[in-house]
């Protein structure tokens, strides 16, 4: 599984560095994100919080080499996505659609390596 470990990298980063970011500096983070909507102060940097306690949770399932969460990773990836298009269909907001981007090329990484790595021997 060390393809799928190392895909588990890209998720645990942008969950900190876009949840610091949210948590730090919201108008600037969805600034950055793209965003056309104004979120308030509190809530992106509620969001914020929360991304960074998933990013630091995926961090820790790394160093410990628990296996057997990573199908979880993809599962979560799947409902995630769905809710931000929902979120994108709702609002018109293209920060939906550039977190759509950002979790999909995740969610590509990890199934392609978990794929690989379950065809592999050992």
């Amino acid at each position: 599984m060390n393809k799928t470990r190392l895909s588990l990298l890209y998720l645990g980063s942008y969950l900190c560095i876009i949840g610091f970011g949210l948590l730090f500096a919201p108008n600037r983070t969805l600034e950055i994100l793209q965003s056309n909507s104004d979120y308030g102060d509190v809530f992106p940097r509620i969001a914020g919080m929360l991304m960074s306690g998933l990013g630091i949770t995926v961090f820790g399932i790394i160093r410990a080499r628990v296996t057997e969460l990573y199908p979880a990773t993809l599962f979560i990836r799947l409902y995630f996505i769905t809710c931000i298009v929902v979120f994108y269909s709702m609002t018109r907001d293209p920060l939906f659609l550039v977190m759509c981007g950002i979790v999909g090329l995740g969610f590509v990484l990890t199934l392609s390596s978990y794929l690989l790595d379950r065809k592999s021997p050992g």
